[in-house]
C-alpha cells in the first residue's frame, strides 16, 4: 500500500546489485577496458577493471607483477583479484588471461559474461607499440599474439554468455548491444 504523503522519490527503492550486471572477457586489444568504461557510464555503474586491482593491490604495473612472478604465480594473484572483482557491483573488465585459472572460470559460471573479441589482425595492430603487455613479448609478435588468442579461444566461448566482435565497430556501438544481451538476461 503506497502512503499518500509519500513523494515519488522516497517511494523509487535503488537497484543495488550484489554481483556485477556484466563480465567481460576476451584478448588484449580488444577494447574491454573501453567498452567497460562506457558500459559503467551507460548503467551508472561502477566499473571494476581486475588489471586495474591487480596494480592497486600489488603496488605496481600489472606487467611488473607478471615479470616479477612468472606467468603461473602471476594467474594465481589474477585469481585472487578476479574474485574480489566478481564480489561488487558494477561492470567488471578480467585481464585477457584470466580465462587461463580453472578457478576463476568457476567463479565465472553465474554471471553474464560477455567475450569482447577483435581479429587477430586488429588485435595485433591494436597491441603492436605496448610496452606494458609482457605477456605478448615474443621474437614474433604477430605470431605470438595468433597463438595466444588460439590457446584462449575455446575458454573464452566455454565462459561467455554472449560475443560481441569490435573490429571496424566504433565502441557505442559495441556498447549497444551489450546493452541489449544485458537487457535480455
Amino acid at each position: 500500500m503506497i502512503d499518500s504523503g509519500s513523494t515519488e522519490a522516497e517511494m523509487v527503492t535503488p537497484v543495488v546489485h550484489s554481483r556485477p550486471r556484466v563480465v567481460l572477457v576476451g584478448p588484449p586489444g580488444a577494447g574491454k577496458t573501453t567498452i567497460g568504461r562506457r558500459l559503467a557510464s551507460a548503467l551508472n555503474l561502477p566499473l571494476v577493471d581486475s588489471d586495474e586491482l591487480i596494480e592497486q593491490g600489488e603496488g605496481m604495473p600489472c606487467g611488473d607483477v607478471y615479470v616479477q612472478n612468472g606467468e603461473k604465480k602471476f594467474r594465481e594473484i589474477e585469481a585472487d583479484y578476479v574474485a574480489r572483482a566478481l564480489a561488487t557491483g558494477g561492470v567488471v573488465s578480467l585481464g585477457g588471461g584470466a580465462v587461463l585459472n580453472d578457478a576463476t572460470r568457476t567463479l565465472l559460471k553465474p554471471h553474464t559474461v560477455v567475450w569482447i573479441d577483435v581479429s587477430a589482425e586488429e588485435g595485433i595492430r591494436r597491441t603492436a607499440n605496448e610496452t606494458s603487455r609482457p605477456v605478448l613479448s615474443a621474437a614474433d609478435p604477430e605470431q605470438h599474439y595468433r597463438d595466444l588468442v588460439a590457446a584462449r579461444e575455446h575458454l573464452y566461448r566455454e565462459v561467455a554468455v554472449h560475443r560481441v566482435r569490435t573490429d571496424e565497430r566504433p565502441p557505442q556501438r559495441v556498447v549497444a548491444e551489450v546493452l541489449g544481451i544485458i537487457d535480455s538476461q
